[in-house]
Protein backbone atom coordinates (compact mmCIF):
# COMPACT_ATOMS: atom_id res chain seq x y z
CA UNK A 1 0.00 0.00 0.00
CA UNK A 2 3.04 2.22 0.99
CA UNK A 3 4.38 1.44 -2.63
CA UNK A 4 0.55 2.96 -4.03
CA UNK A 5 0.99 5.98 -2.52
CA UNK A 6 4.29 7.12 -3.82
CA UNK A 7 3.69 6.16 -7.14
CA UNK A 8 0.23 8.35 -7.29
CA UNK A 9 2.08 11.08 -5.30
CA UNK A 10 4.95 10.73 -8.13
CA UNK A 11 2.39 11.14 -10.95
CA UNK A 12 0.64 14.08 -8.91
CA UNK A 13 3.84 15.95 -9.30
CA UNK A 14 4.61 15.15 -12.57
CA UNK A 15 1.22 15.80 -13.75
CA UNK A 16 1.31 19.50 -11.77
CA UNK A 17 4.71 19.73 -13.53
CA UNK A 18 3.51 19.00 -17.14
CA UNK A 19 0.36 21.66 -16.52
CA UNK A 20 2.67 24.08 -15.12
CA UNK A 21 4.55 23.74 -18.50
CA UNK A 22 2.01 23.81 -20.57
CA UNK A 23 -0.15 26.55 -18.82
CA UNK A 24 2.45 28.33 -17.06
CA UNK A 25 2.42 28.34 -13.53
CA UNK A 26 -0.76 28.90 -11.46
CA UNK A 27 -1.74 32.30 -11.46
CA UNK A 28 -1.42 33.78 -8.07
CA UNK A 29 -4.01 36.17 -6.64
CA UNK A 30 -3.33 39.47 -6.82
CA UNK A 31 -2.67 41.30 -3.53
CA UNK A 32 -5.52 43.72 -3.07
CA UNK A 33 -4.14 47.63 -2.56
CA UNK A 34 -4.92 49.72 0.40
CA UNK A 35 -5.67 53.60 0.42
CA UNK A 36 -3.09 55.11 1.85
CA UNK A 37 -4.31 58.37 3.22
CA UNK A 38 -2.35 61.49 2.05
CA UNK A 39 -1.19 65.03 3.48
CA UNK A 40 -0.52 67.36 0.85
CA UNK A 41 -1.96 70.67 1.50
CA UNK A 42 0.33 72.38 -1.06
CA UNK A 43 -1.54 70.84 -4.10
CA UNK A 44 -4.98 71.88 -3.20
CA UNK A 45 -4.42 75.37 -3.60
Amino acid sequence: MDYLEKVLEKLKEWAQKLIETLLGPQAEPEPELLPVPVNDPQHRR
